[in-house]
């Protein structure tokens, strides 16, 4: 996702809203409305149906909506292992159609999770507009919010909307085809999807947990501010929106009510379910230390899954640069869904940064229960910017009883930045689950 820190803008709330017969929580009203207007198009098939060993796959055809006349159809793709509870689903919402590698993507994480997994696709509808795409059809549609004044240009509320009428549609697929109804879902997605996952928890009281990737801009317009003195500007991979205007934020209210509607931050108290927010070190979306501008006011369980010289791609690389694998981040989501659904509760982490008497960083982590194991991932630069720093670890040495703690030398020069990484385990699933980092540097007392 190419996306950018932008303004919040405190606005009155909602009351609660009613649609198709179930609660909608209450939001500010134009991402409400647009949620809970009818959609007579509305409509979903099964196109096709697998059955392998110990698991059954089905793809699934649905309209969501009509959009500026625009009709949005999706694959819904669900598969289900044998023999496992139907009640809870993990949904996840990706661009693209159905493939071979999808298919295999979701039924690798159906097997990992033991539930059913539902991948969404075609979120947003797109090519639109004289073949935009991506952040380039995102920044189009603020344009003619812009413009208009329309409330139902922002792009975000149509892509909200979508996993919203998949949630739906899986509601009525289960009910005719499984004994156990879903009730509950597990959301996620990546980027701009990610971004979908966090307007969506704030809008349907059926999301139970979310796992946001990528996504680390919440707090907009002081993400911006950040940036610019953390990069020495702002990213570059932002400029479909700079180069159309919307970054700085035009000094007007119709650009601020924008940035108030589409900012996760502005729905910052609905987000009291847990949460795994997961990002990659070395993303060049975003400042290293984006998460501290928001971590701190989001409410209930949360937790922290850093993958330490990987992108936006979450894929880890090597010394030379060369592609590794996902696995870090896909066994940290995977986990967090089976905590969510076994019940089981996740480990209660605390942190504290410091600054010792002889200038050394400090970092001290209690958790409970122990880590089985515990390492410090650090890396340095020669300014604020890490994106292209290379991060390396240490183990921590654990003490029966007491608190997680680690220290690393004030920097001679430059900068340095590090945080703390837990190893847990559920089910065979390993988890490594992070503090927050901190960037210090020489010149800081």
């Amino acid at each position: 996702m190419r996306f950018v820190g932008i303004g919040i803008l405190t606005v009155l709330l909602g009351s609660a809203a009613w649609a198709a017969g179930k609660e909608v929580r209450a939001v500010p009203p134009d991402l409400a409305n647009y949620v809970a207007k009818a959609e007579p198009e509305y409509a979903w098939t099964v196109e096709d149906v697998k059955e392998l060993p110990g698991i059954k796959a089905w793809r699934l055809k649905l309209t969501s909506q009509v959009w500026q006349g625009i009709t949005w159809s999706h694959d819904l793709l669900v598969v289900r292992p044998a023999e496992v509870s139907t009640e809870k689903v993990l949904l996840l919402n990706e661009g693209g159609s159905a493939s071979m590698q999808k298919a295999m993507y979701a039924a690798l994480l159906a097997g990992k999770i033991k539930a059913p997994v539902a991948l969404l696709l075609g979120v947003p509808k797109q090519p639109l507009f004289d073949g935009k795409r991506e952040d380039d059809l995102i920044a189009e549609t603020f344009v003619r919010y812009l413009d208009s004044g329309d409330a139902s240009w922002p792009l975000l509320f149509p892509m909200v909307k979508s996993v919203v009428k998949a949630m739906d549609t899986l509601q009525e697929f289960s009910r005719k085809e499984w004994e156990q109804p879903v009730q509950k879902f597990i959301v996620g997605g990546g980027s701009k999807r990610g971004w979908t996952t966090w307007l969506t928890a704030a809008s349907d009281a059926r999301v139970m947990a979310i796992t946001p990737m990528v996504i680390d801009v919440l707090n907009m317009r002081e993400q911006l501010t950040h940036q610019q003195r953390s990069l020495g500007g702002t990213s570059e991979q932002i400029s479909p929106y700079t180069s159309r205007g919307l970054v700085p934020v035009p000094d007007t209210p119709r650009a601020e009510s924008l940035w108030s509607m589409i900012d996760p931050w502005t729905y910052r108290e609905r987000f009291t379910m847990p949460k795994l927010i997961v990002l990659g070190n070395n993303d060049r979306y975003w400042s290293t230390d984006a998460l501290n501008l928001y971590w701190d006011a989001l409410p209930g369980e949360k937790y922290i899954s850093y993958t330490p010289n990987a992108g936006h791609d979450l894929t880890e690389r090597d010394e030379a640069g060369k592609k590794l694998n996902a696995d870090r981040a896909i066994n940290n989501v995977s986990a967090f869904v089976r905590y969510q659904l076994t019940g089981k509760p996740l480990p209660k982490l605390a942190w504290k940064h410091g600054t010792e008497a002889d200038g050394s960083l400090k970092l001290e982590v209690t958790a409970d229960p122990a880590p089985k194991e515990a390492r410090l991932w650090v890396a340095r630069s020669d300014t604020k910017d890490f994106r292209e720093a290379r991060w390396s670890s240490q183990a921590i040495e654990l003490k029966e009883g007491g608190p997680v703690t680690a220290t690393v030398a004030k920097p001679e020069s430059g900068f340095i930045a590090y945080y703390a990484d837990l190893g847990y385990e559920i089910d065979g699933l390993p988890q490594w689950l992070c503090t927050q980092l901190r960037v210090a540097g020489a010149e800081e007392k």
